[in-house]
């Protein structure tokens, strides 16, 4: 019988960064009952998104950091500034990267490679607690 679970997560980010958030979707997972089914992620913000992207060797995450910095920098001229120089970059990088992921469960656990990491990425330059809505379908 199909059944459906929807949840919410917390995130406090550190500032401009990646939060690793595969143990806390883990554990939300395994609390619905669901073995099978299809998770949705949704960020509901538009200055932070989602990366699925290595989860082992941090300089992999800076260097997408300095990469994404390089192609949307703060110094341009920009007619959205009201929240500061660094926002609509934000936005900017938010367009870039992904705002929702699908991921399959399977014996209620993700379905990820070995090596792949669900990122919130932060775009922003202070700390934020962000908001991720969850929502599995399945058995």
């Amino acid at each position: 019988m199909m059944k459906q679970q929807t949840g919410f997560l917390q995130v406090q980010t550190h500032g401009q960064g990646l939060t690793m958030l595969n143990v806390e979707i883990s554990n939300w997972i395994l609390k619905t009952g669901i073995v099978t089914g299809l998770l949705t992620l949704w960020c509901k913000h538009t200055s932070a998104s989602f990366i699925v992207q290595e989860n082992v060797d941090p300089d992999v995450r800076q260097d997408i950091l300095s990469y994404l910095n390089d192609l949307v920098p703060e110094n341009r001229y920009y007619l959205h500034d009201s929240e500061g120089v660094d926002d609509m970059p934000a936005h900017i990088k938010t367009i870039l990267t992904q705002t929702h992921l699908s991921i399959p469960v399977v014996n209620r656990q993700m379905v990820l490679g070995m090596w792949q990491g669900i990122y919130l990425f932060e775009h922003r330059r202070q700390a934020h607690l962000r908001e991720v809505a969850l929502h599995v379908m399945g058995e």
